[in-house]
């Protein structure tokens, strides 16, 4: 019984990675049954061939489809306030003030972060064929502000500390609240940048075609990748979850088998 094999933390160890590997595979199951389904949803570009089959569809719709393009302002773009000749269709400019506030029962200073300012910008936009610097076909982005997505660019991001003098410190001391610093950012969704679009593609006038949040109740998302880049980092994920069910479930495997090969040979010998 000396084995150090019979130690329970070899049981332990044992059941832990047949516990990790049994919840890695259900996020592998979960994760691979997702991208099955973003599988079945139609991908286009916006070129003749979509306004083909869109000509072609009932009601000139199809109801959930997957476009990928590069972004187009429709008229002028946004040009940012912080970076010369950075240009978007999205702006979103957020201005933080950062306090501290005196907490009587940490006996300390905690620091907040207050929302001073928030402004967004928009102007309409399209999707165009990669590598088609001039085409008369294009997608429209409809209502990209209900869009889900993390699509917005960091182009800009900026901490000023607070200028305290004397007569600052002694109300802040009294008041038992002082600011130490203002931060400013800017986002953009970019001209330029390779934008997939998940939504409801409706045809109008039989040229234009739009994407707009889905009427069943469908997510609405914008991703700032192509196609290609979004579905393989799903896939990537997909294999991660794999091995590691795999490498948990192998290890547990072994040091259940030294276990039970010890435990027989210890049979044996007495």
């Amino acid at each position: 019984m000396s084995d150090p094999l019979f130690h329970p933390l070899t049981v332990i160890c044992a059941g832990s990675c047949f516990a990790f590997s049994g919840l890695f595979y259900k996020l592998y199951s979960d994760k691979r049954l997702e991208v099955q389904k973003l599988k079945e949803i139609p991908n286009f570009q916006p070129d003749h061939h979509l306004l083909r089959i869109l000509n072609a569809s009932s009601n000139k719709r199809l109801h959930y489809v997957a476009v990928e393009g590069l972004v187009q302002a429709v008229g002028e773009p946004i040009s940012s306030q912080y970076v010369p000749r950075c240009h978007g269709v999205i702006q979103k400019i957020t201005v933080h003030e950062h306090w501290k506030y005196w907490n009587s029962l940490l006996k300390s200073w905690v620091s907040k972060k207050v929302n001073k300012q928030q402004t967004t910008n928009t102007v309409p936009f399209t999707l165009v064929q990669p590598g088609s610097f001039i085409s008369d076909v294009c997608v429209r982005v409809d209502s990209p502000l209900e869009a889900s997505g993390d699509f917005l660019q960091q182009v800009h991001r900026r901490v000023r500390n607070a200028k305290e003098g004397l007569m600052d410190a002694v109300l802040g001391e009294i008041s038992g609240e002082k600011p130490i610093a203002l931060e400013e950012r800017e986002d953009l969704l970019r001209v330029g940048v390779p934008l997939t679009a998940f939504g409801e593609l409706v045809l109008e006038q039989e040229k234009i075609m739009r994407i707009q949040p889905p009427k069943d109740g469908r997510s609405f998302v914008l991703i700032p990748s192509d196609y290609n880049s979004f579905m393989q980092r799903h896939q990537n994920s997909v294999n991660m979850w794999k091995g590691l069910t795999v490498l948990f479930g192998l290890t547990g495997s072994t040091l259940l088998a030294g276990f039970i090969h010890a435990g027989l040979k210890d049979r044996k010998t007495s």
